[in-house]
C-alpha cells in the first residue's frame, strides 16, 4: 500500500497526539511540560489550517510523521515568515519521513508567498539537526539556557531557511484556501513522496 502525504484533519488528531505526547512527558524536545488533550490538538489542527499547511505521512491507514507551519510573530513586517515544526512516530524513524513532509510543506509555503521559514531545535538532538541541515537551513543563533526541562536547563539552536529570493513589495501571503484543488497544490503534496522509503516503487 503505497504512503502518502495529505493535509491534516481533525480526525488525525488522536494519531497525531500519539505521536506528540511522548515529546512531552520524557523528553525536551518539545518545552511543552504535558501533552494537550485530544480537544485541545483537534483545535490547534483547524486553527493553523485556517491559513497555514499541517500535513501528515500516512501509511496504511496510518499517521508516520506530520508537519506544520506557524506565523512567526505577529507584526504585520513579518508576515512573510514562519515557524515550522516536524514529528515523526519513534517506530518511523530514518525513513525518510522528515525530509519527505519538509519538501512538501516548502513547496505550498512558496505557492502561498512565503519567503522565510524558521526552527527551533532542543540541543543535543544530532537527527533533528541533520534533518534541517539537509534541507538547506542554516544555523543562525542559539538560546541559552532558555527552557527548564526534564531537571536540567536546555540550550534552543534556531536554523533559518529562505524559502525563495526576496523581492520588493510583496504581495501578502496567500490563505491556503485559495490553493485548494488546484493542480499546483496536488504537485507540492507530491514533491516530497519520492524520499519516503516505505511503500513507494
Amino acid at each position: 500500500m503505497p504512503s502518502i502525504i495529505r493535509f491534516a484533519t481533525q480526525q488525525d488528531a488522536e494519531q497525531i497526539l500519539e505521536i506528540y505526547a511522548p515529546f512531552c512527558s520524557d523528553s525536551p524536545v518539545s518545552f511543552e511540560i504535558q501533552a494537550p488533550t485530544l480537544d485541545e490538538m483537534q483545535q490547534r489542527i483547524a486553527k493553523i489550517l485556517q491559513k497555514l499547511p499541517w500535513l501528515v505521512c500516512e501509511h496504511g491507514g496510518e499517521v508516520l510523521g506530520y508537519v506544520y507551519a506557524a506565523p512567526h510573530r505577529d507584526r504585520s513586517a513579518y508576515q512573510w515568515a514562519v515557524d515550522v515544526s516536524v514529528y515523526i512516530h519513534e517506530s518511523a524513524r530514518c525513513l525518510g519521513i522528515g525530509r519527505a513532509l519538509y519538501t512538501s510543506l516548502f513547496k505550498i509555503l512558496v505557492l502561498q508567498g512565503y519567503y522565510s521559514a524558521y526552527a527551533g531545535v532542543t540541543i543535543p538532538n544530532k537527527g533533528s539537526e541533520k534533518l534541517h541541515t539537509l534541507m538547506g537551513f542554516e544555523p543562525i543563533g542559539i538560546y541559552r539556557g532558555v527552557g527548564y526541562k526534564c531537571g536540567a536547563w536546555h540550550d534552543v539552536l534556531w536554523f533559518e531557511l529562505s524559502l525563495q529570493p526576496r523581492v520588493p513589495n510583496p504581495k501578502p501571503p496567500m490563505n491556503i484556501d485559495a490553493l485548494r484543488d488546484t493542480l499546483e497544490l496536488e504537485c507540492a503534496l507530491a514533491s516530497g513522496v519520492p524520499f519516503l522509503k516505505i511503500g513507494v516503487r
